[in-house]
C-alpha cells in the first residue's frame, strides 16, 4: 500500500488534496496520469456497456436535485451509519467497521447503535489511533451532504448533494421513454460525482467523501429479474477478465438480509483482495419497483411503462449494476503493480524494476518516443514520429536521462511501448526500435510501418 501511494504521488497519478495547505482529510486529486487512467477506464466502460448495445442510453444529470427526491427515495430517513468517538484522542470511527476489524467473524449488519456500543464495551475494543478503550455511545448520522441555495440569507433553502446517481435516472425515466423510443428491457447509464458524508478509514482513495460512480438502471418486467440479474453479474465478471484482473483476486459476496439496503431484494458485491482485505469493487442490486413507485406516488406523475403491443401499463422493475470509478482506478493500480528482476546491459546481471502492467486500453500513455541522444538529427525525426503517432495515440516524449533510466521510468507509469530513435534510424535503415513493456523484447520496425504496427498491438 505504501509503495502504491508513493508511486502515485511521485509519478503524477494521485496527489493529496490541498497539499500546499497541509491537505484536507480524505481528499485526493487525480494528477495528469491518474486523470488519463481514470478517464480511460470510464471510456472503456461507456463503450462496452452503452455504445456497443442497442438497449442502453446515457444521461448526465445535475448534482443538485429537488430535496423531495431524497425524501421520496428514503435517503433522508435511511441513509445512516453509526458513529462512535474516542474520548481520549477524539478520533471518529464507524462503529460497525471498528467491530468488523477487531472481530471479523461477528456479524453486525442491521444492529442498532445501542447494540453496537454494547459489543464494543463488552469486548473492550481499542481505538485504532491511540489504543485506548474510552468511547462515547454510538449514534446515527446521515451520510447526505447538506448545502443551501438562495441569494440572500432570507430566501435560502436546504439542498442535498447527491448520495448516488441512480435517482436522476428514475426521475428522468418518463423523459427517456418519451424521447428515445425504447422498449423493455432497456437501461439508462450515467457517470458522475457522488458525495457521502461518512467516516472513512483512510485507505487512500478507496473510500472518500467525494468520488466517481458509473452505473446503469436496467428496466425489466418483474418475472425477468433473476435471469437478468445473472446476466449482468456475468457481464461484470467478463469485463474484469478483459481488463486483466486475475480470477483469484476477486470474489462474489452475497448480502445478508440484514445488510440489504431499504430498496433492495437482493444485492451482491464483487470484491477485490486489497492490501487491507477483501473490499467492494462492484455492486449489483435488484431494486424491484421501489424507486419508480415512490416517485410516482410523491410527484403525481405517471411513471408506468405502456407495452406498445398489448397496451398493458405497469411499473418496471430494476436491476442496478454499480461500478465505483475512483475505487476501480485504485484496484487497477493494485492489479497492475509488479516488482521483478530485469536484465541489464551487462551480460548475466539483473536489476529490480517496478512495472505497471496496465491493459493497453487504460494505460495513460500508449507509447513513448525516446531519441537516443539530444542531437538535432535524432530530435527532429523523433519530434516528427511523436507528432504522427499523437494523431492516433496519447504519446509521451522523453529526452531526460540515459535510455535505460527512461525505459524504467516508462515501465513505472505503465507505457506499453517505447519507440527509440537512434543514429541507424537516421543514417542507415529508417527503422526504429520498439520495446515491449512486459516482455522487454525489442524489434526494429520501419518508420513508415510504425503506425500500422502499433494499431495492431494497442
Amino acid at each position: 500500500m505504501d509503495k502504491i501511494v508513493s508511486l502515485c504521488k511521485r509519478r503524477g497519478f494521485v496527489f493529496p488534496g490541498s497539499d500546499i495547505y497541509g491537505g484536507l482529510a480524505n481528499s485526493w486529486d487525480f494528477g495528469p496520469l491518474g486523470t488519463e487512467l481514470k478517464n480511460n477506464i470510464r471510456d472503456w466502460w461507456w463503450k462496452r456497456f452503452v455504445h456497443s448495445r442497442k438497449d442502453m442510453v446515457g444521461l448526465d444529470a445535475a448534482i443538485m436535485m429537488n430535496p423531495k427526491v431524497w425524501e421520496t427515495s428514503g435517503h433522508v430517513e435511511n441513509f445512516n451509519d453509526a458513529m462512535i468517538d474516542c474520548k481520549t484522542c477524539r478520533a471518529r470511527h464507524r462503529a460497525d467497521h471498528l467491530i468488523e476489524e477487531a472481530l471479523p467473524d461477528l456479524k453486525v449488519d442491521g444492529l442498532e447503535p445501542e447494540a453496537l456500543t454494547k459489543i464494543i464495551r463488552e469486548n473492550k475494543l481499542k481505538c485504532p489511533k491511540c489504543g485506548e478503550h474510552n468511547f462515547t455511545e454510538a449514534r446515527l448520522f446521515n451520510q447526505l451532504f447538506k448545502t443551501e441555495i438562495g441569494k440572500t440569507d432570507e430566501d435560502r433553502s436546504e439542498l442535498y448533494l447527491r448520495g448516488e446517481i441512480a435517482q436522476a435516472m428514475f426521475v428522468n425515466f418518463k423523459n427517456v421513454l418519451d424521447t428515445m423510443r425504447k422498449r423493455l428491457p432497456f437501461g439508462i447509464a450515467s457517470v458522475g460525482k457522488v458525495f457521502r458524508n461518512e467516516i472513512t478509514p483512510g485507505n487512500f482513495i478507496f473510500r472518500t467523501l467525494e468520488f466517481d460512480l458509473m452505473e446503469f438502471e436496467y428496466f425489466i418486467r418483474k418475472e425477468q429479474w433473476k435471469e437478468v440479474f445473472e446476466f449482468w453479474l456475468n457481464e461484470m465478471q467478463n469485463w474484469l477478465n478483459e481488463m486483466g484482473f486475475h480470477a483469484d483476486h476477486t470474489r462474489v459476496r452475497e448480502h445478508t438480509p440484514e445488510e440489504l439496503s431499504h430498496y433492495s431484494d437482493r444485492t451482491i458485491d464483487i470484491e477485490y483482495n486489497t492490501p487491507f482485505g477483501w473490499k467492494e469493487m462492484f455492486g449489483l442490486a435488484y431494486r424491484t419497483d421501489f424507486d419508480l413507485t415512490r416517485h410516482m406516488e410523491a410527484s403525481g406523475v405517471d411513471l408506468r411503462y405502456t407495452d406498445p403491443d398489448t397496451a398493458e401499463k405497469f411499473i418496471p422493475h430494476v436491476i442496478e449494476p454499480t461500478f465505483g470509478l475512483s475505487r476501480l482506478t485504485l484496484m487497477t493500480l493494485f492489479e497492475a503493480y509488479h516488482e521483478e528482476e530485469a536484465p541489464t546491459t551487462e551480460e548475466g546481471k539483473t536489476e529490480s524494476r517496478v512495472v505497471m502492467k496496465f491493459h493497453p486500453k487504460v494505460a495513460p500513455y500508449k507509447v513513448a518516443v525516446l531519441p537516443l541522444m539530444k542531437k538535432p538529427p535524432l530530435l527532429e525525426l523523433a519530434e516528427k514520429v511523436h507528432s504522427d503517432l499523437s494523431q492516433s495515440f496519447y504519446a509521451d516524449f522523453d529526452v531526460t536521462g540515459s535510455i535505460g533510466k527512461r525505459y524504467r521510468r516508462q515501465d513505472e507509469i505503465g507505457t506499453p511501448y517505447c519507440i527509440t530513435i537512434d543514429f541507424e534510424t537516421v543514417e542507415k535503415d529508417s527503422a526504429v526500435t520498439v520495446r515491449d513493456r512486459d516482455s522487454m523484447q525489442q524489434e526494429r520496425i520501419n518508420v513508415d510501418n510504425l503506425l500500422g504496427y502499433l494499431r495492431g498491438k494497442l
